[in-house]
């Protein structure tokens, strides 16, 4: 089957070298002009792009897409290793509050990957350029699709500014921005279905590296991700000494915007003992990078049962996007790309049949897990907005006696082994959501703890005039 994927982001490559592998001939169109860097470095310091500005904000390889990926494509995983990406085996994220340290069964699953997302797209461009079945072409801009008329439409390729290009089944793998309701309107077809909530948080961050020879505060490999009284902050480690630190406010707060310079960044963070200690360790290698605009959002190409087209599917962000906090992303791309070749493998011939297999496959891997953040988003937002702009507070939902919330599993997880592997099985998306927070020993260990630590451990952060302060200097 010839094969075009649109985009070559990391849900692109990953489905062009799966698809490749099962012996179909690929396609990938990209409209960006890019070439492999030499080395990782390189591919860091040319990592920003105006179109996919996420790649350069923190990033990490969550439980689940490192499993697929040694399942998979072990070939990139070992390439990921290879090029200085750290693995974090679950005892190097406990905390030190944690008293029982001990090893349980399956803890092997939880383990993550440290790493830049530029080095990630440097391994998998490389593995990609070298596949045979792969072909990657790059500045070539889609503006459409080609497809004959039905009910559905079918479609048959794409239109480039190159000119068209048939095609036995297309992939949209472009992206949160993707044209792909414009395209269906052009063919005839329905739009898709789509879900929108807010983030409601901008990011700063910069890139850092480990000052050789000092004394760390912590192991290389530590994420601390944080929720203050007035923004998110956090410390990832990375690849080959690199870490990021980020500073992530409330969108509509503007006191913040002054974090684009980069003294006031560390200023603020100076600011939080917790981060303080790792700046005194760190030299930074590149300016402060600002994101916003970040929505969670879900598509899905079935409505009422019934496919809006045939012939195309979508992977990665064109499908779901989730706010980037809990780095979800790829592990949504990679399990995406890996659903599209079982679907094509099982439904092959039969494109209706194919289309509800794809969409039955979201709604078992994707919904879960967007209406998961949806929910944890609006929980904190509205804390947030109570606390800076002085909005309702938001009523506290009524205790359940048969399950938890995130927020609950998150004040408990520093204390408890069985609620510190809850977190991480929903953050890894080793576990479905609702299955862990209905988890009938989840929810004892969990409510036992809260009676004694109802809110987690606390961490020292600036007074309001010491914040004013700061983004101020």
């Amino acid at each position: 089957m010839k094969i075009v994927i649109v985009g070559a982001g990391a849900g692109g490559l990953f489905a062009s070298l799966l698809l490749a592998r099962a012996g179909h001939e690929i396609v990938v169109l990209e409209q960006d002009r890019w070439e492999p860097a030499a080395d990782v470095e390189a591919a860091a310091a040319a990592a920003f792009r105006p179109t996919a500005p996420q790649i350069v904000q923190p990033h990490i390889v969550m439980a689940r897409c490192r499993e697929l990926l040694v399942e998979r494509l072990p070939d990139v995983y070992e390439g990921l290793l290879a090029a200085g990406v750290a693995e974090a085996p679950l005892a190097t994220q406990m905390p030190p509050t944690l008293a029982d340290r001990s090893a349980w069964p399956g803890d092997e699953r939880l383990t993550t990957l440290m790493t830049r997302r530029s080095t990630i797209d440097w391994v998998l461009g490389r593995t990609a350029i070298a596949e045979p079945g792969v072909r990657l072409r790059f500045g070539a801009r889609t503006v459409g699709l080609l497809a004959v008329s039905g009910t559905p439409p079918h479609v048959t390729g794409v239109r480039t500014e190159q000119g068209e290009l048939a095609a036995d089944l297309v992939v949209d793998a472009t992206g949160r921005r993707s044209p792909i309701d414009r395209w269906l309107g052009e063919i005839g077809a329905k739009p898709s279905a789509t879900w929108w909530a807010e983030c409601g948080v901008a990011y700063y961050s910069r890139h850092y590296r480990l000052r050789p020879g000092a004394e760390l505060p912590g192991l290389p490999t530590t994420r601390i991700v944080a929720a203050l009284d007035e923004f998110y902050v956090g410390i990832w480690g990375a690849d080959n000494g690199a870490m990021h630190l980020v500073v992530a406010p409330l969108a509509a707060d503007r006191r913040f915007r002054t974090l684009r310079d980069p003294e006031v960044f560390t200023a603020l963070l100076s600011t939080i003992p917790a981060y303080a200690a790792w700046l005194e360790v760190l030299d930074p290698i590149t300016g402060v990078f600002a994101m916003g605009g970040l929505h969670n959002t879900l598509r899905r190409l079935v409505v009422d049962g019934v496919p809006v087209v045939t012939g195309l599917h979508a992977v990665g962000d064109s499908v779901c996007t989730t706010n980037p906090t809990l780095g979800r992303g790829l592990s949504l791309a990679l399990q995406g790309a890996v659903d599209l070749l079982e679907a094509i493998a099982k439904h092959g011939d039969d494109p209706v049949a194919q289309a509800l297999a794809v969409d039955g496959l979201v709604a078992d891997h994707v919904v879960p897990f967007y209406e998961d953040q949806a929910a944890i988003d609006a929980a904190r937002l509205a804390t947030l907005r109570h606390t800076v702009f002085g909005a309702p507070a938001q009523e506290a939902p009524p205790p359940s006696a048969d399950r938890v919330t995130f927020a609950q599993l998150r004040a408990a997880a520093p204390f408890d082994p069985t609620a510190f592997r809850a977190i991480g099985r929903i953050m890894g998306m080793i576990g479905q959501p609702e299955e862990v927070y209905t988890d009938p020993q989840v929810v004892h260990r969990t409510q036992e703890v809260l009676r004694h630590h109802p809110s987690g451990p606390p961490m020292a952060q600036p007074a309001r005039e010491q914040l004013l302060a700061a983004l101020t200097k």
